[in-house]
């Protein structure tokens, strides 16, 4: 049997370059992209070609939704059909702070990209996998959104309601493509040690030592990587619609 075909956006760092290996490390031949091309994305395309599996830089910018069909054309061109849609891609505000004071330019960036972009991306993905339904092939969605698409950042308003909206468009998603045998999966991480998060760090320290997460600790992109894995894998056969939390309880309700 062929090995699947994950694509894989936003996958230059961070948590999309681990998801990226980890699937490799399952069996799949990945398409990894990013907006522009770069040595970082070269290297994770090699490393995955180092374990076994074949693997492509894909460059296109999320938000330009008319040229969706021709991104995921040139992935199939090189490696087959893609069985597996992981939506990591995403962007936060140009700038923290008064919610009063956020502009419309930040809070179209957000929208473009982490919603309307992603909304449509795996709209192209689920017409190619209905036609594709009687392949025998697992196929699946899984979206990175984030904590934030439950818990309020006041000071991050446009990327929680980017996320939010993407966290309800999985869910429609999930009830629309269910009868196709095509699984939608979210996963929504917390604070996630990564580049983007960086500039937070000192912030979250004192708050994660004071009991803000149940695991008193930063989660590590591997750690999404590995729960993406077993969702690509078929390890949540029976499961539909709801969110999956790597957030070290972050989101749950303390007392």
């Amino acid at each position: 049997m062929n090995r699947p075909v994950a694509l894989v956006t936003g996958a230059r760092r961070g948590i999309g370059k681990a998801i990226a290996l980890e699937l490799a490390d399952a069996g799949f031949d990945v398409a990894v992209n990013d907006v522009v091309a770069s040595e970082e994305l070269d290297d994770v395309v090699a490393s995955i070609q180092e374990r076994g599996g074949r693997a492509i830089a894909t460059i296109a910018d999320l938000s330009k939704i008319d040229e969706h069909d021709a991104w995921l054309q040139s992935v199939e061109k090189e490696l087959g059909p893609v069985d597996c849609l992981i939506n990591n891609a995403g962007v936060s505000v140009l700038s923290r702070g008064d919610l009063l004071d956020v502009t419309p330019e930040s809070f179209d960036r957000c929208l473009a990209i982490n919603t309307r972009g992603t909304f449509f991306l795996m709209q192209a993905f689920a017409k190619r996998a209905i036609q594709r339904e009687l392949s025998g092939q697992r196929q699946s969605i899984i979206t990175i959104t984030s904590s934030n698409a439950i818990a309020a950042s006041p000071q991050r308003s446009e990327y929680c309601v980017s996320k939010a909206g993407l966290s309800m468009a999985t869910t429609l998603f999930s009830l629309r493509l269910a009868e196709h045998g095509v699984a939608v999966y979210e996963i929504q991480p917390g604070l996630i040690e990564t580049e983007m998060t960086a500039p937070s760090k000192s912030r979250y320290d004192a708050q994660i030592e004071q009991g803000l997460t149940a695991i008193k600790r930063w989660g590590v992109p591997k750690e999404v990587a590995t729960t993406v894995r077993s969702l690509a894998t078929g390890g949540l056969p029976y499961s539909v619609g709801q969110a999956i939390r790597v957030d070290g309880g972050l989101l749950v309700t303390k007392f």
